[in-house]
């Protein structure tokens, strides 16, 4: 389990296929205090530590993960969102998020609006009923309050402080991002659907 706050951004070191995509990643975490089988969500993906370095560790992606998410577009030298996993008595400062992404969706505008910037998302068919104004989502592992909703569209306001300390600074019209919709709404839709 993860809150959304990322806590760092890593760096894609190096990429190797074999068999399983492995992805060594740069980081400013205390790699001493990181165990083998250890999760990190890595732009919101929970992913499985499996060797260990200095200031980096690798991950293996299988092509189940690699078919729902924007990992197969990963490249060396690129920055992303990390986060490790909660522990019991953690602050809760973002929202619940499991790191399984439910789909993909497409930045459609970006539009600087002070110093902040709103950015607006298509979201794929299926997932757009579990959206919901001020509702929350994960967006490459950065829990996130939706502003609006129309139809598939909605809409987020990133400030100042998460442009600066998560890879959304960077964000561009047309960029696939890794969408975790909120599991009490996935809860409640399927209640509804019940009823």
């Amino acid at each position: 389990m993860f809150t959304g706050i990322v806590t760092d951004m890593g760096e894609i070191r190096d990429l190797t296929q074999a068999g399983d995509l492995t992805a060594r990643i740069g980081t400013r975490y205390d790699t001493g205090g990181i165990d083998i089988g250890a999760s990190i969500a890595c732009d919101g993906v929970c992913l499985t530590v499996v060797t260990l370095g200095p200031d980096w560790f690798d991950v293996q992606i299988s092509a189940e993960t690699l078919s729902k998410t924007n990992l197969g577009g990963w490249t060396a030298g690129q920055r992303i969102n990390l986060e490790r996993a909660l522990k019991v008595g953690d602050e809760l400062g973002g929202h619940i998020v499991s790191g399984h992404v439910d789909g993909l969706a497409e930045v459609v505008s970006v539009t600087d609006e002070g110093d902040s910037t709103r950015v607006q998302l298509r979201a794929p068919e299926a997932l757009a009923k579990f959206i919901a104004p001020k509702g929350s989502v994960a967006l490459n592992g950065t829990s996130l309050t939706v502003n609006e909703v129309q139809g598939a569209v909605f809409g987020i306001n990133f400030i100042p402080h998460t442009k600066e300390v998560t890879t959304w600074g960077r964000v561009a019209v047309g960029d696939r991002v890794n969408l975790e919709v909120d599991t009490m709404a996935r809860y409640v839709a399927r209640l509804a659907e019940m009823s």
